[in-house]
């Protein structure tokens, strides 16, 4: 996997949004007093945040954002696993280190500092409130997450690293886009691989030209679902986007949901189907699908078993609410 004269350390290193998930239980009534739409997800600033905490009871606490996912998912496959995201040095900071470390995940990555007078900004996190009849709704936070800066990119990590891997909701301020190229220079430079996963379609439609740059100039492998492959390339056909992004990059991989998923390797192409499970929650299903394909990457199986092994982490995660796997994954590689 590489031709670097620096060891491998590490199978899987994860850059992106580092927040903390906390999730309170409380009624309907709860959800449109604080003026929110049952199952919505709503942007919110500092005082809103610090009132919301203010008004629930947190029952439960634990890491979470799509890179960070990624990782435990991977790190419960086996595989050797790093992450690097700008945290806070307050409870919330310290709750998503202690999170990685019990995964077994590198996280060395410096907490945010206070810069000319001003206070910390506090770390990322997402308050989700929980209504009797399991509806989800969302207050996020970005916070410190945001202030990731090429600073933030160790070189010894990356040179560490077999493959670094990007979280495109990462990818919006333009110090952060500078962090994703110097991260893939870094890679590339010790022969290292990169990969990127496109996140959202409204990440796409907000920065598309500079996405189109960066696969093209430095990405490896590249992750999407349906709908961000096609926004990526403007156009409605899959067929054609693949064909496009084929183009760019080494290797595109694509998930279909029930469909399973699709993997592009030059002029190849293998239609991957998955097992139908009973569905709960797809959060998180992305993020479960690309640690599974890596792991499998890692391991040198086959394109198609990669995409096996992400069908299947995949498939573990959406049969559960949250964006982690049960304590009995036994998924390895």
């Amino acid at each position: 996997m590489s031709d670097s004269s620096t060891p491998v350390r590490y199978d899987l290193l994860c850059v992106g949004n580092a927040i903390v998930d906390m999730l309170a239980s409380v009624t309907v009534d709860k959800v449109t007093e604080l003026g929110a739409v049952p199952g919505s997800m709503t942007l919110i600033d500092t005082p809103t945040m610090e009132n919301l905490q203010k008004t629930i009871t947190v029952e439960h606490v634990a890491g979470g954002g799509s890179a960070a996912n990624t990782a435990v998912v991977a790190a419960r496959m086996g595989i050797r696993s790093g992450y690097l995201g700008k945290v806070a040095k307050d409870q919330a900071g310290d709750d998503f280190t202690d999170d990685l470390k019990a995964q077994k995940i590198a996280f060395p990555s410096r907490p945010l500092e206070a810069s000319h007078g001003s206070d910390v900004i506090p770390t990322a996190r997402c308050i989700v409130l929980v209504t009797p009849d399991g509806q989800r709704t969302m207050f996020t936070y970005l916070g410190a997450c945001v202030e990731f800066t090429p600073d933030d990119v160790q070189e010894e990590i990356v040179e560490q690293s077999a493959v670094t891997y990007l979280e495109g909701y990462l990818f919006d301020r333009p110090r952060a886009q500078e962090a994703f190229h110097r991260a893939a220079e870094l890679a590339h430079k010790a022969g290292r691989k990169t990969a990127l996963t496109l996140s959202d379609t409204f990440c796409v439609q907000r920065h598309r030209d500079a996405f189109r740059q960066l696969v093209a100039e430095s990405i490896d492998i590249l992750f999407a679902n349906e709908a961000e492959i096609q926004a990526l390339y403007e156009t409605e056909r899959l067929d054609d986007a693949l064909v496009q992004a084929a183009r760019d990059t080494a290797l595109v991989v694509v998930t279909r949901g029930a469909a399973g998923a699709v993997v592009q390797s030059g002029s190849e192409r293998f239609d991957v189907l998955t097992a139908p499970v009973k569905v709960v929650d797809t959060t998180g299903a992305g993020d479960a699908f690309a640690a599974g394909f890596l792991a499998g990457f890692a391991r040198h199986k086959s394109l198609k078993e990669c995409a096996e092994l992400g069908n299947r982490a995949a498939g573990s995660v959406i049969t559960r609410l949250g964006a982690r796997p049960s304590e009995d994954f036994d998924i390895t590689v």
